[in-house]
C-alpha cells in the first residue's frame, strides 16, 4: 500500500522541501499553501497523514487540525511550529495532533515520526476491520449453516442489508425466515432503531389494518383511545411483515400506497404521517402463483421483491444437520440439566435420512423431545419421535433425486464412514477404494 500525505505550509521552501524529502521515502505527497486549501484537498478522502504549520494566514493550523480530527478521528496530524509557539503545539496535542516538530525540521526525525504514525494508523484500521468482521459474524450466529446454499443466503444478506431496498424472504415454513430478517436489520444502518414484527396471518383484516396504521379514538367500536400503528413504531427502523401472502386485497392497496408515497393516515384520522420505514417481508407462498389466481397484487409484489432471499429447505442442505443438532443438543441439555454427549449411529442415520418437511423448526422440536426422553448420555433411535423411527431403514443410503454426482458421493462417503463408526480403513474397504484415496476425497468434499 502506498500512502498519500498532505503537507500544508505557507512558506514555499519549507513546503516543497518537506514534500521532496517525503517523496524520497516512497510516499505520494500533496501540498497546500494555506489551511483553507489544505482542508479542501483533504476533503477528497485519499489522505493518510497530514503535516501542517500552526501559524498561517486565513484558516490556521489549529483550525485545520480541529476540522480534520472532527471529520476523521484517528487520522495522524503532525504539527510544525516555531520555537516561540511550543505552548500552542502542546495545546494542539490535546486537540488530537499525533505529534509536533519545531522548525527548522530535522528530516530524519520527521521520517521516523511519519513511519511510526502510519504504522499505528494501519494497525488501527486493521483492528477496526477485524471488529467489524466479528460484529458481522455475530449477526449470523443465530442462523446455523455452512453449506453452499446457506453461504449464498449469507452473501445476499451481507450485500442487501446496508441498503434501503425492500427485501422479500421466501421459503417453506420452519426454514428460519424470521432469523434472516433479524440479521438484515442487525447489519443495516438502522440497527440502532426499532425492528417491529407483524405476523400478518395471525390477525383478521380489521385488526391488521389497525395494527399497521394505528387508529384514532372512536374510529370503531372499542377504540377508546388513540393508538399508534406498527409503521409509526418502526419509524427510521425496519418493519418485518411475516406471511405477507395472507393479507387481504384491501390491506394490500393501503400497503402499496405507503410504500409508494411513504405516508399514511391512522384509521379514523385526517393527519398525514410520514413513514421512514425499511420493509422486510416474508412468505411461504408462491406469490407469482397467487398473482395468477388474483389473490395478490402484482404491483405490490414488485415493490416488496426488490431483493429476494430464498432460504432453502433443510432437505436441500443436509450438510448443516450435524451443526444444527450440536447447537440444539447444547441448548436443550442445558435447559433440562442433562449431560448429553451426542447422537449414536442409528439415531444419526435416521436424522440424516428423514426429509424434514417441517424444516429446522421440526428438527429443533425433535432434538428437544429426544433430550427430554433419553435416559442416557447418547441420543438413541428409541429416543426419537415415532415418525423418524418408522422411516429408518438400516443399511440404506438415501440420495435425493436431482443430486449432483459430487453431492451423491459425499452422502455415500459420509454415511458409510458413520456406519463404520469413523474407522477409515474399514470405510475404504467397504467403498472399494484405497485409504489415501478416501483421505483425499474427504478433504476435497469437506465430508470429515
Amino acid at each position: 500500500m502506498k500512502f498519500r500525505l498532505l503537507v500544508v505550509d505557507d512558506e514555499k521552501n519549507i513546503r516543497e522541501g518537506l514534500a521532496a524529502s517525503l517523496e524520497m521515502d516512497g510516499y505520494e505527497v500533496a501540498t497546500a499553501v494555506n489551511g483553507g486549501e489544505g482542508l479542501k484537498r483533504y476533503g477528497r478522502g485519499d489522505i493518510d497523514l497530514v503535516i501542517t504549520d500552526l501559524r498561517m494566514p486565513g484558516l490556521s493550523g489549529e483550525e485545520l487540525l480541529r476540522a480534520i480530527t472532527a471529520e476523521s478521528p484517528g487520522i495522524p496530524v503532525i504539527v510544525l511550529t516555531g520555537h516561540g509557539t511550543v505552548e500552542n503545539a502542546v495545546e494542539a496535542m490535546r486537540q488530537g495532533a499525533w505529534d509536533f516538530l519545531t522548525k527548522p525540521v530535522n528530516l530524519d526525525h520527521l521520517s521516523q515520526l511519519v513511519k511510526r504514525a502510519l504504522q499505528n494508523r494501519e494497525l488501527a484500521l486493521k483492528h477496526r476491520e477485524l471488529e467489524e468482521e466479528l460484529e458481522q459474524k455475530k449477526k449470523f450466529e443465530t442462523i446455523i449453516g455452512t453449506s453452499a446454499p446457506m453461504r449464498r443466503v449469507f452473501d445476499t444478506i451481507s450485500r442487501a442489508a446496508p441498503t434501503r431496498a425492500s427485501i422479500l424472504i421466501t421459503g417453506e415454513s420452519g426454514v428460519g425466515k424470521e432469523l434472516v430478517a433479524d440479521a438484515i436489520h442487525g447489519l443495516s444502518p438502522r440497527k440502532e432503531k426499532p425492528l417491529i414484527k407483524v405476523h400478518c396471518a395471525a390477525l383478521a383484516e380489521s385488526i391488521l389494518e389497525s395494527e399497521l396504521f394505528g387508529h384514532e379514538k372512536g374510529s370503531f367500536t372499542g377504540a377508546v383511545s388513540r393508538r399508534r400503528g406498527r409503521f409509526e413504531l418502526a419509524h427510521e427502523g425496519t418493519l418485518f411483515l411475516d406471511e405477507i401472502g395472507e393479507i387481504d386485497q384491501n390491506i394490500q392497496i393501503k400497503l402499496l400506497r405507503v410504500l409508494q408515497e411513504k405516508k399514511f393516515e391512522r384509521l379514523g384520522g385526517e393527519e398525514t404521517i410520514e413513514a421512514d420505514v425499511r420493509i422486510v417481508a416474508a412468505t411461504n407462498k408462491d406469490l407469482k402463483a397467487e398473482i395468477e389466481k388474483g389473490n395478490f397484487r402484482e404491483d405490490l409484489y414488485f415493490r416488496l421483491n426488490v431483493v429476494n432471499i430464498h432460504v432453502p429447505p433443510l432437505r436441500e442442505r443436509k450438510d448443516d444437520i450435524p451443526l444444527l443438532i450440536t447447537a440444539f443438543l447444547k441448548e436443550f441439555a442445558g435447559e433440562n440439566g442433562k449431560s448429553i454427549e451426542g447422537v449414536n449411529e442409528k439415531a444419526r442415520a435416521a436424522l440424516y435420512a428423514y426429509d424434514w418437511p417441517g424444516n429446522v423448526r421440526e428438527l429443533r422440536n425433535c432434538v428437544e423431545s429426544a433430550v427430554v426422553m433419553t435416559r442416557g448420555s447418547l441420543i438413541g433411535l428409541e429416543d426419537l419421535p415415532p415418525t423418524l423411527r418408522q422411516r429408518n431403514d438400516e443399511g440404506w443410503i438415501r440420495v435425493p433425486l436431482g443430486s449432483t454426482l459430487e453431492e451423491a458421493e459425499k452422502l455415500i462417503i459420509r454415511d458409510t464412514l458413520s456406519a463404520q463408526r469413523g474407522n477409515k480403513s474399514r470405510t475404504a474397504d467397504v467403498l472399494g477404494i484405497g485409504r489415501k484415496t478416501l483421505h483425499r476425497k474427504l478433504a476435497e468434499l469437506g465430508a470429515e
